[in-house]
């Protein structure tokens, strides 16, 4: 059972955004700080990558791990109401996960996905790291 009414519960739907998220301005920020310069929501790739560093032909998704099945993630939890629904919303998503990385990558780009929760648990440490898997496929 929801704990509140059905038009509540789809304002606040309606509210999570898909673009510009807090994880995702940390992520743009903290690059954009150390010199990096990227697209954003490149269309003209598959999967419309959050950030396109097309220097190093590395695609970022910053992925909130609700919505894009972080495995063994705390986060990435079930509703209870309306269960099947929502599995089927997300087994959606991670197919298309699945299918965009593999067209990125049929294109001889690397994709590196950066989790919500890494962020909030580790933080500058996991930004550190997104750096040198940057760095690594340098040209």
């Amino acid at each position: 059972m929801d704990v509140v009414d059905p038009a509540k519960r789809s304002q606040m739907m309606a509210g999570i955004r898909s673009k510009n998220t807090l994880p995702e301005m940390v992520v743009r920020r903290f690059l954009h700080a150390r010199g990096f310069r990227y697209r954003l929501h490149a269309r003209n790739l598959p999967g419309s990558p959050d950030l396109a560093l097309s220097k190093y032909k590395v695609a970022i998704f910053v992925h909130g791990c609700f919505w894009h099945r972080h495995p063994s993630c705390k986060y990435a939890t079930t509703p209870s109401s309306n269960t099947e629904r929502w599995l089927h919303k997300f087994r959606q998503n991670v197919a298309r996960d699945t299918r965009d990385m593999a067209a990125l990558s049929a294109f001889g780009w690397r994709v590196i996905t950066v989790w919500e929760c890494e962020l909030r648990r580790e933080g500058e440490n996991r930004l550190e790291r997104l750096i040198a898997e940057i760095q690594r496929s340098s040209p």
